[in-house]
């Protein structure tokens, strides 16, 4: 039985969705997209997105999807350093950008679907010259005719990831067909990973244009049989309304979202019947374990976290009991790869001892970087590479990260970690989200700065902060400055990108 896919509750069904992505690919084809070929997407939650990338698959060409928070700029320098044949975009998202500025891509649109212009209350009838210079997909599916040749060998993501300048770099997987083709480990993963069967609906409402959600939305599409559930966008409590409506199986959330959960009044929170979840996913930043604790109180034993790196995909795997056991633990490596820590000399560490950690796993292949600035936050040595994160495997393997290398702070000699503060600070009621980095200081060498997004209508002060914070950390961890925004700009793995932070 095939599964069907859904926006806010919208459907089309799986055949459909075929016969569409059959057709895309033929129109995409046609206009020089082949193999090992380039499609840039600049997109919203919706169907359409996963059509395209079935389309690449059926063209055997890589697909880079871009963080519609970006500017023109930075959209434009990925899809020039892609090397992108093709941008496809919603309607609303392409009018920032100026076609003389990609003379040699082809802009091609979708209309923006009701679900993100309601969700986003968004004015669609705002005119676009680029819009009206692009190619309409939705005009040309009409007259199109589905392909007529079976998927090539998958390519898959071409994620961009921060480099140490600020100049996002692309992840370019090798196009190596010896060992067969790549989709097989997005089907594996579905079934080993996410414990995906027959019948069970896989939602998200996390942006897809993220590695992890598009990863898992993926492994639930080559799953075939599992219905797929997408949120135009996340809000608390339709989040658990859609779990409650549609019977849903499993999900993705990450952090931010178990908090924002966590804040609801329990009178919203008990209105929904959330029984029908087996399985739920957090990759992205580290879980702080009493929030994974308060989430698996509320939900049931149902949460496994992962670590990952667009690099090098999903590395180690936790269950909740595993999680009570090991608080603050993302696990054990997956079936198939290998973890050392190693210190600055990439001597091997013994348990216990916190270096950086090296993960070799083969699973998804080997990458180069494109745009390489020559300090790039990935390392090897022999077959292991590093995202600069640092941490300690215990006695038994489980892995524990102590916070990334390039984001320690050494203030007055002493080395702070800002996810422990970070970790502590999430929790006040006035705040949303936060991150905390640090700046160049005359007499410590850095001083703690914490960015700080706050509820609406609520504000907020260092002084406030300190008090808070008092008896919970040393006062060395206490942020020494306050930055107030009004969103916290994050990269497209969903990491909030502390690299702009600092530059503001």
């Amino acid at each position: 039985m095939l599964g069907n896919l859904y926006l806010n509750g919208n459907l089309t069904p799986r055949s459909e969705f075929e016969i569409r992505s059959k057709k895309l690919a033929n129109i995409l084809q046609k206009q020089g997209v082949g193999q090992n070929d380039t499609v840039a997407i600049l997109m919203r939650n919706d169907v359409k997105y996963l059509e395209v990338i079935q389309a690449c698959r059926y063209l055997g060409s890589y697909f880079v999807p871009l963080n519609w928070h970006s500017v023109a700029p930075e959209i434009e320098h990925i899809v020039e350093d892609s090397g992108a044949r093709v941008l496809i975009a919603h309607k609303d998202l392409v009018h920032q950008l100026e076609k003389q500025n990609l003379p040699d891509v082809l802009f091609a649109i979708f209309p923006t679907p009701i679900e993100v212009t309601e969700s986003y209350q968004l004015d669609i009838n705002a005119h676009s010259q680029s819009a009206d210079m692009a190619l309409d997909l939705e005009l040309a599916l009409q007259t199109s005719e589905p392909i007529n040749q079976p998927p090539k060998f998958y390519r898959g993501m071409f994620a961009y990831t921060s480099g140490s300048t600020g100049r996002p770099k692309g992840i370019k997987r090798e196009a190596d067909d010896s060992n067969g083709d790549k989709y097989a480990v997005y089907q594996g993963l579905a079934r080993s990973l996410m414990q995906l069967e027959t019948n069970d609906r896989f939602y998200v409402a996390a942006p897809i244009y993220h590695s992890a959600p598009n990863t898992l939305s993926i492994c639930s599409l080559a799953a075939t049989d599992v219905d797929i559930y997408i949120s135009a966008k996340f809000e608390p409590e339709d989040f658990l309304a859609t779990i409650g409506k549609y019977k849903i199986t499993h999900i993705y959330i990450v952090p931010t979202m178990m908090i924002r959960l966590l804040k609801l009044p329990i009178s919203i929170r008990e209105k929904y019947d959330i029984s029908s979840l087996k399985y739920a996913l957090s990759t992205g930043s580290a879980c702080p374990a009493d929030i994974k604790k308060a989430m698996i109180d509320w939900f049931g034993p149902i949460f496994y976290e992962s670590y990952g790196a667009s690099e090098i995909g999903f590395m180690t795997l936790i269950s909740s009991s595993e999680a009570i056991q090991k608080p603050g633990s993302v696990g054990k490596i997956v079936a198939g790869g290998a973890i050392k820590i190693l210190d600055e000399n990439k001597q091997e560490l013994g348990p216990l001892q916190s270096g950086l950690i090296y993960v070799d796993l083969p699973m998804f292949g080997e990458f180069k970087y494109t745009n390489f600035d020559g300090e790039s936050s990935a390392y090897s040595h022999q077959n292991f590479i590093s995202v600069g994160d640092i941490g300690f495997l215990d006695e038994e393997g489980y892995l524990f990260i102590n916070d990334r290398q390039k984001d320690m702070i050494i203030s007055g000699g002493a080395n702070i970690f800002p996810l422990e503060i970070e970790s502590v600070l999430i929790h006040m009621d006035a705040i949303v989200d936060c991150a905390i980095f640090g700046m160049p200081d005359p007499e410590f060498g850095e001083m703690v700065v914490a960015a700080v997004q706050c509820q609406p209508t609520k504000s907020l002060t260092l002084k406030q902060i300190h008090e808070y914070l008092e008896g919970k950390l040393a006062r060395f961890k206490f942020p020494r400055k306050l930055e107030i925004h009004e969103q916290l700009p994050r990269q497209d793995s969903g990491k909030i990108f502390k690299q702009k932070l600092r530059s503001t």
